[in-house]
């Protein structure tokens, strides 16, 4: 008795509020944009794949400060000193990021020199630099900006009457010291047109040579300003605020509001500066004084700007055997050779793992519906859907079939506003009923209904997914698509779609877990119950596979469900807040963060329930944005071989 007395006498000396059991979310963000940058390190990977990861690590970068950051610095500019779930102010934070960021891209360029770079010019691909440029080059680059670069080419000068301009973010820019006849400096700027790709391919002996746009404006800088000396010019880039100010309260027409907002993301406060290393202190001291930024905001770059554009050299063709070895998605066995997708889903439910499995068939579901004249109503989620899309032809041949269509496009999905502006624009044209969804909540939820009239009456089919419905991301990440025809599931996901487009007070659920207005609850409930079940002597086990794992709720149960003897495996690709080895707290988790060839997307659950396991898919990841801020679903899978599937996938980690 003694002993179980100092037992729970220890239990209680652990607070699981304090900030030491928990890592902070920037941090662990950059921690996974690490992760990323040792794809690009790592030999065992194509070449081309190890370019395509640094390009990565550099785009991940910039949306993190557009973001992420830029939060941060307006929550210190207002003065906010509260703390996070790790006990750090707006101000620890961003001092962190910044000695974690420069580290960042001093390995990001040592990656690029060191390694890349010379691999590259062994396989005959070579970045070529101005004082490499012999005559045949010089007189190819010369007709080339004389007949295309020119006459597109805005310069800027600075001086009383025009005022530092506002440079686009995130684009590449010349800033250019000059001197007038009288020996004045002067200052102007020449932003690179997004326009032209930013490696010329030039000619070459052998192989492809690559030149530089901003080196091709460098050597005709002098065009530019006729009557006056060049003294210096050097490259920088601007991070600019990229997050959206929406009041959705008072906004009279959403679409118009976001349309307004988003001129403003071009423009936002600065909030990170790369420049050249070797850029002459006149032109960085103006630079300087201009922006307005700290130093630690301010990164020393010693090669090109703006990695992410080394896609561009990814994905040239020719090249082959430098990239992973070609994969063609695999027809899934239970639609394979089935003209009658509606039979296949009637006889049974079915469940899709892609990239390995392929997204035709959902983009069959929809365009066998639109076709189908027993089918009377398509209902459907847009979060993500892409620049060109099958998905939206199909469903505007629907709504020109004369079915009822109704769409919920998500238009703050953020940095694809713009496409899902357009595209609801193009649906309501068509005739399809356009939603936008909810007022202060984003729909995240992948859900497509189906209502189809048969012999006994109306039947609904409905397709619930981890993954968008946007064909191209669907070949590289890797998602689970599960097609029902059961009435409970339809009864919610209808029940779901007249919540989002009408006035529906939510109902008493019959199979789905939906946020924000219950999903917290259930996740708790479902851990509470493995810890209940190890209490009474049985086993416990959880499996969680997500892309981020923050919210504190559910972090906290977790730690009681280690603490109680429960067995937990999480496989969190991101963010992490959840310290694990912590003795007499977290000794029972194992997590996992799983980055390569394939974006890892899906979100499944695993509760082993006395022996009887439950297992769900969702859009939701474990986030307070996703559990108090989203429309998200919750998906149980009941068919026993599709549970032993889910299973498998998860023993794949």
């Amino acid at each position: 008795m003694a002993k179980t007395s100092s037992s729970k006498t220890k239990e209680k000396k652990i607070d699981l509020n304090d900030y030491k059991y928990y890592n902070n979310r920037e941090l662990s963000w950059l921690d996974f944009n690490f992760r990323v940058l040792e794809e690009a390190y790592d030999t065992t990977n194509p070449l081309l794949e190890r370019v395509k990861f640094l390009s990565i690590t550099s785009s991940n970068l910039e949306e993190f400060y557009m973001i992420r950051v830029a939060g941060l610095e307006e929550q210190l500019q207002a003065g906010f000193s509260g703390v996070d779930i790790s006990g750090l102010t707006p101000r620890d934070q961003l001092m962190k990021i910044s000695q974690k960021t420069h580290k960042m891209v001093e390995m990001q360029y040592n990656c690029l020199e060191n390694e890349l770079l010379p691999s590259l010019e062994k396989e005959k691909i070579k970045v070529v630099k101005i004082d490499e440029i012999d005559e045949e080059k010089k007189e190819f680059l010369d007709n080339y900006f004389q007949t295309a670069v020119f006459p597109v080419v805005t310069p800027m000068a600075v001086d009383q009457s025009r005022p530092f301009p506002i440079l686009p973010g995130s684009g590449i820019n010349l800033g250019v010291e000059l001197e007038d006849e009288k020996g004045e400096t002067l200052f102007a700027f020449i932003p690179l047109p997004t326009i032209f790709p930013r490696f010329i391919n030039i000619p070459c002996e052998d192989g492809t040579c690559l030149f530089l746009t901003e080196d091709l404006l460098k050597m005709h800088s002098d065009l530019f300003f006729s009557g006056y000396k060049v003294v210096e010019i050097s490259e920088f880039r601007i991070t600019r605020d990229g997050d959206l100010s929406i009041d959705e309260d008072d906004a009279r027409d959403l679409l118009i509001e976001i349309e307004s907002s988003l001129k403003e993301r071009k423009t936002g406060y600065p909030v990170k500066l790369e420049i050249s290393k070797n850029m002459g202190e006149n032109l960085r001291n103006f630079l300087l004084n201009a922006l307005n930024l700290r130093s630690d905001n301010i990164f020393e770059i010693s090669n090109l700007l703006d990695l992410s554009s080394l896609m561009e050299i990814a994905n040239l063709e020719g090249y082959e055997h430098l990239k992973f070895e070609h994969y063609s998605p695999q027809p899934s066995p239970s639609f394979y050779g089935k003209e009658d997708i509606f039979k296949v889903i009637r006889d049974k439910d079915v469940l899709l793992h892609r990239p390995y499995e392929s997204f035709e068939h959902v983009m069959d579901f929809l365009r066998q519906a639109a076709e189908d004249p027993q089918v009377l109503a398509i209902k459907q989620t847009l979060y993500r859907v892409g620049k060109t899309s099958p998905i939206i032809d199909y469903l505007i041949k629907a709504a020109e079939n004369g079915k009822q269509v109704t769409v919920v496009v998500e238009v703050k999905a953020r940095f694809d506003e713009e496409n899902n502006i357009q595209w609801a624009k193009e649906l309501e044209k068509a005739g399809c009923h356009v939603v936008y969804g909810l007022v202060g909540l984003k729909v995240h939820a992948k859900l497509l209904l189906i209502v189809r009239k048969e012999e006994g009456g109306i039947r609904r089919y409905v397709h619930m997914s981890t993954g968008n419905y946007n064909y191209i991301t669907a070949r590289l990440y890797e998602d689970i698509d599960f097609f029902t025809c059961k009435e409970s599931y339809a009864q919610d996901v209808s029940a779901l779609f007249n919540i989002l487009t009408g006035y529906s007070k939510p109902p008493t659920w019959k199979k789905l877990g939906v946020a924000p207005t219950s999903l917290r609850e259930t996740f708790l409930q479902w851990i509470d119950n493995e810890i209940d079940a190890v209490k009474k002597g049985g086993k416990g086990k959880i499996i969680i596979k997500v892309n981020s794992l923050l919210d504190v709720s559910i972090i906290k149960a977790l730690y009681k469900a280690s603490m109680a003897g429960v067995k937990v495996n999480l496989i969190v690709r991101g963010i992490c807040a959840l310290k694990v080895g912590i003795k007499g707290v977290s000794e029972g988790i194992t997590v996992r963060s799983v980055v390569g060839r394939y974006l890892e997307h899906s979100r499944i659950y695993y509760f082993e329930n006395n022996g009887l396991p439950k297992l769900f898919i969702s859009s939701a990841d474990l986030m307070p944005r996703n559990l108090d801020r989203r429309v998200e679903s919750l998906i149980p899978i009941e068919q026993e071989d599709l549970k032993l599937r889910l299973i498998d996938v998860l023993n794949l980690y």
